[in-house]
């Protein structure tokens, strides 16, 4: 069984002359406890390229102190970590392999570096005698085990905080161990420090800075490939606001591959690009049903009590229930799919040897003008387009297919802004604006249907459906306000659109 903790600490610098200061004069500590000192022995394990390390995951198995197990750091800020824990075993836990998959695919992990740390601990407490935060200090040794067979030792003080803990307190901890002549560390961890020290240095290479329109795109596309890789085990963890970051990264993705054709090789991208839109496709599942539940729950809260007749909100529930019934379990088996990892090994081919085209040698201003304007037009065409036709089924059609224009026009903005700056920042806003809009009628749209459905079933079990009429009328006026703001929000966009490349 794992547990998780999120982890928020700072390091700093030691020598064997170092003294700590009184820490029981820093601000907010009424007492510190000495705990003593212990011997911590920890294998940390990664693939043969340090795949884990350069994603800034620690995965490692420890004995000694009170938390001996495995133990999975995933990074989520600076200086915070989530860490999941579990039981010690001989093989890497199932639980934990899980989360990695994404990083590692089929690679095998192997001891990379062993940690042996002899840490003398002291706990700061309030005037109550709960813990504000534990106070170490570390005296390291590192054996590298694989790619090379060097050590390094050095001393190394941590300051963690408390759980539920408030962060400003390690500020509080810092002034003071910084005016005792205590400096932060330069490394991020521990096991950062042992790769750098005990072999070639294991962070990534440094990206160069983009010249040409083929570089700026590459660097789009492995930034969203990465942000792919990196929230896949906050999905399987269900972290809120996970698979809504996912799915979008997904489709920034797919949305560059068709936009930037005369840089990436179109015909060569297109098997990745049905992948990309089948695995949005599978991430929508839930998000989407959370929307919608959301949605109405907020409409039906807004009616006055007296309108709300008959179990209109018990129903709602059983409806949502049964929507969201296994979509977890689905989620979760989606990522374990062979399909989803060669999804992932093909991402990896492809920013190892991304098809580029003549274009991608191209100055950056004109080819990715080129393609925003070309995104732009196409979003033109079938705003004009809906909004000719009357209300109905054939304008709510069309405005949802300007959605997804306006989505792809944004993220093609969004991608060339690196390289045209200013004017693209505010294309991408108005045009978000435009998206926000259409989204939010397309919703309107789906919820009716939703709203018809349930007065239906209401009405076939004997309860009354005026609930539900009245409901659908004000989704039926929110769409006509939507209809009545968006030439003015398209308008905006419109005049906001890039006319030339910056500079010419």
């Amino acid at each position: 069984m794992a547990d998780s903790k999120r982890e928020i600490e700072r390091k700093y610098e030691a020598t064997d002359a170092t003294r700590l200061p009184d820490l029981g004069r820093v601000a907010g500590v009424g007492s510190v406890a000495h705990e003593g000192v212990m011997e911590l022995d920890a294998v940390y394990y990664d693939t043969e390229d340090l795949r884990l390390a350069a994603g800034s995951i620690t995965l490692r198995r420890r004995t000694g102190g009170s938390d001996a197990g495995w133990h999975l750091k995933l990074p989520v800020a600076e200086g915070v970590r989530d860490e999941i824990r579990a039981p010690l075993s001989d093989r890497v836990p199932a639980r934990l392999t899980a989360l990695i998959r994404s990083r590692v695919l089929d690679t095998p992990v192997v001891p990379v570096v062993r940690l042996v740390s002899v840490r003398d601990v002291h706990v700061l407490l309030d005037d109550d005698g709960s813990p504000l935060a534990e106070l170490s200090v570390d005296e390291v040794l590192a054996e590298r085990l694989h790619g090379g067979d060097r050590t390094a030792t050095w001393t190394e003080i941590e300051a963690e905080l408390a759980d539920d803990g408030d962060p400003a307190f390690l500020d509080t901890v810092g002034r003071a161990l910084e005016e005792a002549g205590i400096r932060p560390s330069a490394a991020p961890s521990k096991l950062a420090r042992a790769l750098t020290e005990t072999g070639p240095e294991a962070t990534r290479p440094r990206e160069d800075e983009p010249r040409t329109a083929g570089d700026h795109v590459l660097r789009y596309v492995r930034r969203q490939a990465e942000a792919i890789v990196a929230l896949d085990p906050a999905v399987r963890r269900g972290q809120p606001d996970s698979v809504h970051r996912m799915r979008v990264a997904t489709r920034r993705l797919r949305s560059a591959l068709r936009t930037y054709r005369r840089v990436l090789d179109r015909e060569a991208t297109r098997p990745l690009g049905t992948e990309l839109k089948w695995l949005a496709g599978e991430l929508g599942v839930d998000r989407d049903q959370e929307v919608l539940d959301a949605r109405l729950r907020a409409r039906l809260g807004e009616l006055p009590r007296p309108l709300v007749i008959g179990p209109a909100g018990a129903r709602l529930r059983l409806w949502s229930a049964a929507g969201r019934s296994g979509s977890r379990r689905r989620t979760a088996a989606v990522l374990d799919s062979a399909r989803y990892l060669d999804l992932l090994r093909a991402l990896d081919a492809l920013l190892a040897a991304p098809p580029l085209l003549p274009g991608a040698a191209g100055e950056p201003g004109d080819e990715l003008v080129r393609a925003v304007r070309k995104d732009h037009k196409r979003l033109a065409g079938r705003v004009a387009r809906a909004l000719e036709l009357p209300p109905g089924a054939d304008r709510d059609a069309a405005l949802h297919n300007a959605r997804k224009a306006a989505k792809r026009a944004r993220y093609a903005a969004e991608a060339a802004r690196p390289a045209l700056g200013g004017p693209a920042k505010k294309a991408a806003k108005r045009l978000k604006a435009v998206q926000s809009l259409l989204g939010d009628h397309q919703d309107g749209v789906v919820a009716r249907e939703t709203l018809r459905a349930l007065a239906v079933q209401a009405h076939a079990a004997g309860e009354p459906s005026f609930t539900w009429g009245l409901v659908y009328g004000r989704e039926e006026a929110a769409a006509a306000a939507t209809e009545r703001e968006l030439p003015g929000a398209w308008h905006r966009a419109h005049r906001a659109r890039i006319r030339r490349a910056r500079g010419h």
